[in-house]
Formats: structure tokens, sequence, C-alpha cells
């Protein structure tokens, strides 16, 4: 479909991408993008993780927030 076509009838494209239909949309008759349904979401929970389970895993210097810290980090970025 051309853009104005697109434009026109957006309502009808939309039902027929949600039925699967996967679409080509044009610019002068040029396909430059196409419109397809997503993927089926997820059907099977994702497994939450339990807040607190990597506690006392890091352990950070004292002085991991001082001015010199900061400097050296900013300095490896260029800033």
């Amino acid at each position: 479909m051309n853009i104005h076509q697109a434009k026109t009838h957006l309502s009808r494209y939309a039902r027929r991408v949600k039925a699967g239909e996967t679409m080509l949309l044009c610019d002068r008759n040029r396909p430059f993008a196409e419109l397809r349904p997503l993927a089926p979401a997820r059907t099977t929970p994702v497994r939450q993780r339990r807040m607190g389970q990597d506690a006392g895993k890091l352990v950070l210097p004292k002085d991991w927030d001082s001015p010199q810290t900061n400097a050296a980090i900013a300095a490896l970025f260029g800033i």
C-alpha cells in the first residue's frame, strides 16, 4: 500500500494485520517498511527475583564516591 492509502484506510489495514497478514508500506510504489503483527505474548509467567538475594555480594571501598575516584572514571570516558 502507498502512504496515502495507509492514511485513508488505516483502520482497515490494522484489522488485517491483527488477523496475521503482513503488509508493505510504499513511497511512490517503492517499499520502505513492513507492517506485521507482533509476536504473541508469553504465556508462561516470568519468574520474579526476590529482593535482596544478592545482599553482601558487592563490597565497595570507603572512597568509592570520592572526588578522586569520580575524576578517574570521568578521565576513562574522556570527560
